[in-house]
């Protein structure tokens, strides 16, 4: 009796509290929050590191296009100036340079993209005999060095009686953007439901209101994304340029030449322009495809 009560008296010994882990459990020491906050920041770090790489050029090209520089040699800082921005006259055979890259860019691009959007349709959504071959052929045409296509495209034309110039220079930049253009439009494609289509003919829209209605909207951000990357690879080509131009001068071409004896700061200020227009459409491009989604 005499147990007890003092045990009522006292109260109830509570149970000990269960440990996470037992001793013989344990395998390291426990990753704290400091060390998980270190490696995001070093994470964090390296990619700003590789995006600085990136970009360097750039920027030193935009800097430099404010170079006050007084020889032909546009690699020392002399100065800020405003003054070549107003002199890209100075040089009319840079000016048709520019010109003829712009105008082979977007002719290309327009054959490129129509061509290329229905291959890349054609690859998604249905299956034919020798779709294999026309795979194989793409990615082969992105895998095939520069310097093998416009060698392999010069000897044609050679062989086939063909003038290298502007033309030729255009079919040379159309065949080495087709396979781009075609495989970003069926990496669209096969991400579509069909059953989207199918509702759009259960309703009575033939098949041509049906892709333009419904098909084309929904891959236009493939498209997009072909035609951009087909002006880039045109607008910025050296090496194919080189082989099928002939007597007309590119604006790589052009740089090309003139590294021989300095490269102008006119120069800086065209890729200047070439890439804020680039920059301005890839921000359009963005924001539109947010809010389409």
């Amino acid at each position: 009796m005499t147990s007890t009560s003092e045990t009522g008296a006292v109260g109830t010994v509570p149970p000990p509290r269960a440990s996470g882990t037992t001793s013989g459990a344990r395998s390291g020491p426990p990753v704290t929050k400091k060390s998980g906050r270190f490696g995001d920041r070093l994470l964090k770090g390296y990619v700003w590191l590789i995006l600085a790489w990136l970009f360097l050029p750039i920027v030193v090209m935009i800097v430099f296009g404010f170079n006050d520089t007084q020889s032909k040699s546009n690699v020392t800082w002399q100065g800020f100036t405003f003054k070549w921005w107003g002199r890209l006259g100075d040089y009319p055979d840079l000016t048709t340079a520019v010109f003829n890259s712009l105008k082979i860019a977007v002719i290309s691009v327009v054959i490129t993209t129509v061509i290329g959007t229905f291959m890349g349709l054609a690859l998604g959504r249905y299956r034919f005999r020798g779709q294999g071959a026309t795979n194989l052929v793409l990615f082969a045409a992105i895998a095939s060095p520069e310097l093998v296509m416009g060698a392999s495209l010069l000897s044609l034309f050679v062989s086939s009686g063909v003038q290298t110039g502007f033309v030729t220079v255009i079919i040379a930049h159309v065949l080495f953007s087709l396979s781009f253009v075609a495989i970003t439009v069926r990496a669209r494609v096969v991400g579509l439901d069909p059953s989207i289509e199918e509702a759009a003919r259960d309703l009575g829209a033939s098949t041509w209101v049906t892709f333009w209605r419904v098909t084309f909207p929904m891959i236009l951000p493939g498209v997009v994304s072909g035609a951009l990357l087909a002006f880039a690879l045109s607008i910025d080509d050296f090496v194919i340029t080189q082989f099928t131009s002939g007597s007309v001068q590119t604006f790589p071409l052009w740089i090309w030449g003139a590294t021989r004896i300095g490269v102008p700061p006119q120069v800086n200020i065209i890729g200047t322009l070439i890439f804020a227009v680039g920059v301005v459409i890839a921000v359009v491009n963005t924001v539109t495809s947010r809010r389409r989604t």
